[in-house]
């Protein structure tokens, strides 16, 4: 059934600006989702006060002017409940064509109830057709179909009244008229609203810096002004067109129970929403008391580590290295722990989807968690035995540099070259580390030269050479004195391992130390004429093979200190 004429909104017909014309496109959309949601299936109750049907999808409806009467569920007399239905809705249809207001009354009957119109039958109503499930009789089925009837009897002679649709048809005008008003205001309004925020969010973004680096950008700030400001606007608009739209249709017969399906719709839906928020706060008010008790907690942890980080607290089991560590981990079991006594009191926790969103979440972390889970716990690890700390030198595997951060996942290291590596908790964990600087704290860190002589130097030669070459290196130190060991006696050489330790000075660049060490012990060498046999080699030379001193500095090599 197409609508009223009065319902249709001629000023968005012939749109004269884009304006006009995108407010005519939202009204039409409006109009089309209102009409398919008032045109869904309803019960039989379709007035104030009648309760309506839980079973009214299970038979057949019969519809009169648009309005559903009753609903048959069971067949009579060889009648299936479609049959019944169109049957009553012909009869009623031919009453109200010869009877301009009858009554409708209701008959208590040996097989049920029948709904008469004027003392002419209606319909019947059988036991079956009964809503048994509310305990309702076929009496008061009937009584409830008679009353929705009445409606039925009074909004046809409304719309066969020329004045009271010509009063429908000027409340429709009207409320298109405030409707358009309501459009033009609100977008003044927001027009307004955006020149006043888009100032004040662009004034407020330039002043927002760390470090002399914008957090929000101008051109940012303002689009989001834009945005927001136009999603308020269309909310509000569309929520005036919606109960626009449902008083219109409230106002002409055939389309007032539509109009009643949408304006109840929007008041249900408002006041589940309302009892769900009232419902919500006292089990609300509970989670927010756990949170702010775990919030108090963390606190005072988190005060407490950090003066123990500061060294003003002493604990013989707790050091300022795991005091950092320790924070985070308490902290976050904290958390946890109030996370988890909260969750049933959360609003929506004992639905479905809450609880298919937690195991997707939970799997979801179980399988791709693990390999974050194993990091973390080889940082700990590391961290409470002291393997590591910031500020010392290490070799990891093929890695060598200062400790720069030490973390859960992470270490960082600064070698002697310039370069930052970061190596997973994990690799350091099941790598054998060689700490340069743990066994001196206070006087620097170690180094180590090996070389390899033949069996005719001496070796007290060669033990003599290597303390020199470290004696002749900046930083290092007297005491404890450079010591050398021979490691090993292989087919062709003696292996011989100069190990001294560099001043705390020198410790961040160990690197550099190592390389004047490597020079002094080339020099050394090369002034007592003893050859370095690395790498191998087959036969004896002729000559052994050393640097003289006078091509020591031989061209492209700057001169020595002191000569020309």
């Amino acid at each position: 059934m197409a609508l009223s004429p009065a319902l249709s909104y001629r000023p968005a017909a012939r749109p004269r600006t884009r304006r006009a014309h995108r407010v005519a496109l939202v009204l039409a959309f409006v109009v089309a989702a209102g009409v398919a949601q008032a045109q869904a299936p309803a019960g039989p109750a379709a007035t104030p006060g009648v309760p309506p049907s839980s079973t009214a999808d299970a038979g057949a409806p019969l519809v009169v002017f648009n309005r559903t009467v009753f609903v048959f569920r069971a067949p009579f007399l060889g009648l299936e409940p479609a049959e019944r239905a169109r049957s009553a809705r012909a009869r009623i249809q031919s009453i109200l064509g010869q009877i301009d207001a009858p009554t409708a009354t209701v008959e208590q009957a040996p097989q049920g109830a029948i709904v008469l119109l004027d003392g002419v039958l209606a319909f019947g109503v059988t036991p079956q057709d009964a809503d048994v499930l509310h305990g309702e009789s076929a009496v008061e089925a009937a009584q409830r179909a008679a009353r929705v009837l009445g409606t039925v009897v009074a909004e046809t002679r409304e719309a066969r009244s020329v004045n009271a649709m010509l009063v429908a048809t000027a409340h429709a005008a009207a409320a298109t008229a405030l409707l358009l008003a309501t459009a033009w205001g609100l977008s003044r309004a927001r027009r307004w609203l955006i020149a006043r925020l888009t100032g004040a969010f662009a004034d407020r973004a330039e002043r927002l810096r760390v470090g002399g680096v914008h957090l929000v950008a101008r051109r940012g700030a303002v689009t989001f002004v834009r945005r927001t400001v136009n999603l308020a606007y269309w909310v509000v608009f569309l929520i005036a067109a919606y109960q626009w739209l449902g008083f219109v249709l409230q106002r002409f017969p055939y389309t007032r129970p539509w109009g009643e399906r949408l304006n109840g719709f929007l008041t249900g839906a408002a006041r589940e929403i309302v009892e769900g928020v009232a419902r919500a706060m006292p089990e609300l008010a509970i989670a927010l008391a756990i949170f702010v008790i775990a919030r108090t907690v963390a606190g005072l942890l988190t005060g407490f580590l950090r003066r123990v980080q500061a060294g003003k607290v002493t604990l013989g089991w707790l050091d300022a290295d795991t005091a950092r560590p320790t924070q985070r981990v308490v902290v976050i079991l904290v958390w946890v722990f109030a996370l988890v006594m909260a969750y049933p009191y959360l609003p929506g926790s004992e639905t479905d989807a809450f609880k298919g969103v937690s195991v997707l979440v939970g799997l979801m972390v179980s399988l791709g968690a693990s390999s974050i889970v194993a990091q973390a716990a080889s940082g700990l690890i590391l961290m409470y035995t002291r393997t590591l700390r910031p500020g010392e030198y290490v070799r990891v595997g093929d890695h060598e540099g200062m400790v720069v951060e030490l973390t859960m996942f992470a270490i960082r290291i600064r070698t002697g070259f310039g370069e930052e590596l970061t190596l997973p908790s994990a690799l350091v964990l099941g790598t054998v580390t060689r700490n340069y600087s743990r066994a001196f704290p206070d006087t620097g860190v170690l180094l180590e030269a090996e070389v390899t002589i033949g069996y005719d130097a001496p070796w007290r030669q060669v033990h003599a050479m290597l303390a020199e070459a470290a004696r002749r290196t900046p930083g290092v130190a007297a005491d404890p004195p450079p010591r050398v060991f021979q490691t090993a006696l292989s087919d062709f050489y003696v292996a011989y391992r100069l190990v001294c330790v560099a001043a705390p000075a020198a410790a961040g660049t160990r690197a550099d130390a190592m390389s004047t060490l490597y020079a002094h012990v080339q020099d050394v060498f090369n002034e007592h004429g003893v050859q370095i046999m690395s790498p191998h080699y087959v036969a004896d030379p002729d000559a052994a093979k050393v640097v003289p001193k006078a091509r020591w500095h031989a061209p492209p090599a700057p001169p020595a200190a002191g000569e020309g």
